[in-house]
């Protein structure tokens, strides 16, 4: 019976083969263990909890399917916790989640797994932590993407195509994302020999009225960028809805890219030239370390996943005429 308990809680120390009986045998059972018992048993919850801060929709959705598939792989449960970041009550709630639920461990996503009030509280409560994304260096145990370099070569990408005044959308202020893709947009700069220039740079909040807004400002300057990227592809069809209410042709006299590759995307027409971020597999492979550290303290790691540039129809030469884009 040990064995068998091993083998559905992922210990180590047990051989493959006999491994595969076991679950062979549960399958053709339709055996399921029993959460109650198994808490008991084992002095743990089998409940691992996913907090958040009202990211976009998709985003949250398909993180929400790589976290559930590792669960259900292990044979734990998952509990959403949103909360509000802005009203300061945060890191309470998560708090009080921990003391009301127990969950064995906490996923945390961006800008919650930056935030020191909150590991500070959660490491006195002992909870085991994982990261998405996290812009400290430092943390053992998720999932991250290079950002900075896919920036880097979505830049070159515009630079190739003869783009010299190319603005940037930023994200929140309080999203490790932000400065990761600010630095990326600078460093694409550096490597082609482009001064910076602020008022190329404007604030968003990953959102579509961000973009919105940010095109107008944009094109009210003397001398209007030819190409713009934008934090997120909800940004970037903010500009290119923006643009084309002032009558621009995209990509014929505006260039715009996003980052995420969101499945509109592809549906946007043109359709958006941006950066694919896993973030399904983010989730999933951040909840296996986070159930590695689970089973023991000194398991788990950050894993980097790939990133892929998806080059599409928002994206073309440099205008011959910059001057049609007032």
């Amino acid at each position: 019976m040990k064995t068998v308990s091993r083998v559905f809680n992922h210990e180590p120390n047990v051989r493959p083969e006999t491994r595969a009986k076991v679950e062979a045998a549960a399958k053709a059972l339709n055996y399921r263990p029993n959460p109650s018992a198994r808490s008991l048993a084992g002095h743990r919850s089998y409940l691992i909890a996913l907090a958040y801060d009202n990211p976009p929709g998709h985003y949250i959705m398909d993180l929400m399917s790589g976290v559930v598939d590792a669960c259900e792989t292990a044979h734990y449960s998952m509990m959403m916790r949103p909360v509000d970041y802005d009203s300061h009550s945060h890191v309470d709630v998560i708090a009080e989640c921990v003391g009301q639920y127990a969950p064995d461990g906490i996923l945390l996503v961006p800008p919650l797994t930056d935030d020191a009030a909150l590991l500070a509280r959660l490491a006195e409560a002992g909870t085991r932590l994982a990261f998405v994304s996290p812009l400290d260096a430092q943390a053992r145990v998720g999932a991250r993407m290079d950002e900075r370099a896919a920036v880097r070569e979505l830049m070159a990408h515009l630079v190739a195509l003869g783009h010299r005044r190319i603005a940037h959308v930023k994200g929140r202020r309080d999203h490790g994302a932000t400065e990761w893709r600010l630095a990326g947009y600078r460093d694409g700069l550096r490597a082609a020999g482009l001064a910076y220039d602020k008022s190329l740079v404007i604030p968003g909040e990953f959102s579509f009225e961000s973009g919105s807004a940010a095109l107008q400002a944009l094109l009210a300057l003397d001398a209007p960028p030819t190409a713009i990227f934008a934090a997120n592809d909800d940004t970037a069809a903010g500009v290119m809805h923006a643009a084309l209410a002032r009558g621009l042709r995209v990509p014929d006299d505006l260039s715009v890219c996003g980052f995420d590759d969101q499945p509109m995307a592809r549906q946007l027409w043109p359709s958006l030239t941006t950066v694919r971020q896993p973030v399904a597999a983010m989730g999933r492979i951040a909840t296996e370390q986070l159930l590695l550290s689970i089973r023991d303290a000194s398991a788990g790691t950050m894993v980097e996943v790939p990133y892929a540039l998806s080059l599409r129809d928002s994206t073309g030469p440099v205008p011959t005429r910059a001057g049609r884009r007032r």
